[in-house]
């Protein structure tokens, strides 16, 4: 039997990669497959990979959509008999992880997948990932029973697809190591040990609270918290939570009484670690938690254990196997830590408990256990066949897609912002910058973050976000749009739509943040600017607040204020059409001009969310006759000119054409396509796309794929070569939202 196994590995340093390379050593062991008989897909969350073993054949970069069905197709060639998935919602791209049913979807042998986080209250995003895995393996597995109940009650997964194993341990001999203890110093000193990635809802504060009332009766405690902190977390918060905790230790004097060792250690040193402990103590906040390879390797190798009742622990620790106390009580803490202390006969009777409940655990049972899966999945499929799965529109697009290229957009930004334009590829200084621009490179930066966690689009955020903020005139509420090359601005107040074009990026960045602090600074100006719109008369100014608004109330959304802004506009605009469209023309205005999908789009959010279905209806039906009016005979998108618009008499212009057009109805029909779940949105968002790629008037690409710019748009005469940033920022922004499209479809 051929086996995949898909998730983390080491050396990749998390407890899902631990698990995924015990399982495999365990599978080895077991039948002796080699490498070839025996491989991983592994997950990177960093470009450049890790320096995986031979086991490793196939790397999947985790915000890559394609890396997926690539994977798949891989698998499928190499003809592996059977794939096991580990699935953590966190270690996958997309929304809550929605990549992975791509590669799920897409293979030709039978999944099984291992569920190391089942919640007791998913998000519809999580409910639909979940039940779409059920749907396409053979079997779950969980490793805890309450994990059965909960697929059964809350997710309507079918009781005989889910398949209990539990979480493995290593086999080590029932001995404690005090010459280990001697080694790390501790020798004659009662050793308290918590281990594991640090991460904010590990309680370990609770812990060293409790830590003063223990050292009071036994002086000799020390407290030895094993690991680093979580690369995640530093990544997104810095090493705040280690700091905090150390802080905590000199504010309660307990620098001789805990010990910190910031280091990731091998398997067999933690063992010594567990084997040399008096009590290991899991102080966790989330009593939810499902299962825990901490808390299981401690138990197997005869720990003696305090914890707080999580899930797993209340499961695991059960029948007198150890001790439970409330969370976030470091009095009932330090009262549990000081009687096993005192009372060596019942600390060691809760060590062989646990020992002797380990021995089912062992690595080599949890091996069998998957191989019996395996054999029965196996003869599943033999007698009914995985079907040949129909590809999709959304496999196409995954597949097609071209790379995310940030290249020309940092080229045109320096310590200011954006500058609006440029010769060719050279940032031209000569027409200094904008709000529209910088609020576009906003809207780019955040979806840029918010898809691929790239640390380094940060900075730009705070750039761009500093324009904006720097642009907003307090005096008279509102957003300065020009601003010369040598930092002057041009005028006192922008237009209305450059007003809400501010409202539009300042919204993205509220919900798409990378941190509290520019979330706090985009709420401020957001709120600042929000106060004058009610009095703008500009419909696509009205647009642009209420798609900003629908943004910031992703996060706010108990905002009454902004809730009634986003009503009073959505009813305003729809009025505009009831008066002014018919059934020729449903449209609010006598000329087709600019950012015309933007008002469809501001229709359809308002209707989705006030509700109202005749508004949604509006914007549904004005979008569609949108996209029938510039569809060129050949098929292809055929933008309306900006030369002489197109009117309510037939007269229309096909030059020059804009990318920032192309943008507004690619966005436009994603959220149709999210509205409303219909396929032929999701191909209606693709075939706008393809206007960059060539699919135009001109058969000419307007993206420039060596430089990551984009033209400034089509005219009679050929491509305007100049790559400014609305154009630049258009292509990214349509392309970024393809990528967030397919990265939330389940």
């Amino acid at each position: 039997m051929r086996i995949a196994v898909i998730g983390n590995y080491l050396p990749r340093r998390c407890g899902l990669a631990t698990f995924t390379a015990d399982l495999c050593d365990a599978l080895a062991a077991e039948t002796g497959a080699g490498a070839e008989d025996l491989a991983v897909v592994a997950m990177d969350d960093i470009v450049e990979g890790y320096g995986y073993p031979p086991r490793v054949k196939f790397q999947v970069r985790s915000t890559v959509p394609a890396d997926y069905l690539r994977a798949a197709e891989f698998l499928n060639v190499q003809r592996f008999d059977v794939a096991i998935i580990q699935h953590e919602y966190g270690i996958f791209g997309g929304t809550q992880g929605a990549h992975i049913i791509q590669l799920v979807k897409n293979l030709r042998m039978p999944a099984i997948t291992t569920l190391h986080t089942v919640l007791n209250s998913p998000t519809p995003e999580q409910l639909g990932i979940v039940r779409s895995l059920a749907e396409h393996s053979q079997f779950l597995v969980v490793m805890a029973h309450r994990a059965r109940s909960l697929l059964q009650e809350s997710y309507g997964v079918d009781e005989a697809k889910v398949v209990y194993i539990p979480h493995g341990i290593h086999d080590v001999p029932f001995e404690r190591s005090d010459s280990f203890r001697r080694q790390i110093g501790l020798d004659g000193r009662k050793l308290l040990l918590t281990f594991g990635l640090l991460n904010p809802g590990k309680g370990i504060e609770v812990m060293i609270e409790a830590l003063a009332a223990v050292v009071e009766r036994h002086p000799e405690a020390v407290y030895l918290i094993l690991g680093e902190t979580h690369p995640h977390v530093r990544k997104a918060i810095g090493d705040g939570y280690r700091q905090g905790l150390h802080q905590a230790v000199r504010r309660l004097g307990l620098e001789h009484h805990v010990r910190f060792h910031n280091h990731f250690v091998e398997l067999a040193v933690l063992l010594q670690y567990i084997q040399a402990a008096d009590v290991y103590v899991t102080p966790y906040l989330n009593l939810d938690q499902i299962v825990s390879g901490t808390l299981a390797y401690a138990m197997g190798a005869g720990a003696a254990i305090v914890s707080t009742p999580y899930w797993y622990a209340q499961e695991l620790l059960a029948d007198g196997r150890g001790v439970l106390v409330p969370p976030s009580d470091p009095r009932a803490l330090a009262q549990a830590i000081n009687q096993l202390l005192d009372q060596e006969d019942t600390l060691q009777e809760l060590r062989t408990k646990g020992y002797q409940h380990g021995r089912s655990m062992t690595w080599a049972e949890v091996a069998n256990g998957y191989l019996r899966l395996a054999g029965e999945a196996l003869e599943r499929t033999v007698a009914e066949p995985i079907p040949q799965l129909i590809e999709g529109a959304d496999v196409r697009i995954i597949s097609e897609l071209p790379e995310v290229n940030l290249g020309h957009l940092r080229v045109m930004t320096d310590d200011t912002g954006i500058l609006q334009h440029a010769a060719y590829s050279v940032p031209d200084r000569s027409h200094g910058y904008c709000v529209d621009d910088n609020a576009r490179a906003l809207v780019v930066a955040g979806t840029h973050y918010s898809l691929f966690q790239d640390m380094t689009v940060i900075p730009l955020m705070q750039t761009y976000l500093s324009f904006l903020q720097h642009s907003f005139n307090p005096e008279n509420g509102r957003f300065r749009n020009f601003m010369s090359y040598d930092r002057r601005w041009l005028e006192g107040v922008g237009s209305e739509d450059s007003h809400g074009r501010s409202l539009w990026g300042l919204g993205s960045a509220v919900q798409r943040a990378p941190n509290a602090s520019i979330r706090k600074m985009a709420v401020r100006l957001f709120s600042d600017g929000l106060a004058v719109v009610e009095d703008f008369t500009s419909p696509r100014a009205w647009a642009f607040a209420i798609i900003g608004l629908h943004s910031y109330m992703e996060v706010y959304g108990g905002d009454a204020n902004a809730r009634r802004m986003r009503a009073a506009l959505g009813q305003r605009l729809f009025s505009l059409f009831e008066n002014r469209s018919s059934d020729e023309w449903p449209w609010c205005e006598d000329t087709v001009t600019y950012a015309n999908a933007r008002l469809s789009q501001a229709l359809i959010l308002a209707g989705q969310w006030i509700p109202s279905s005749e508004i949604f209806t509006a914007g549904i039906e004005s979008l569609e006759w949108l996209l029938k009016r510039q569809t060129a005979s050949a098929g292809h998108l055929s933008i309306i000119g900006n030369c002489a618009w197109h009117t309510r008499e037939g007269m229309s212009s096909t030059f020059d054409q804009q990318p920032i057009e192309a943008m507004g109805l690619v966005e436009a029909c994603a959220l149709a396509f999210r509205a409303t779940g219909a396929e032929q949105w999701l191909k209606r968002t693709r075939w706008c796309l393809n206007w960059f790629l060539g699919d135009n008037d001109l058969n000419a690409r307007v993206y420039d794929f060596e430089t990551g710019g984009c033209y400034d748009g089509l005219q009679a005469t050929g491509v305007n070569e100049n790559q400014g940033a609305e154009s630049t920022l258009s292509w990214l922004i349509s392309l970024l939202t393809l990528y967030e499209v397919v990265g939330q479809k389940v």
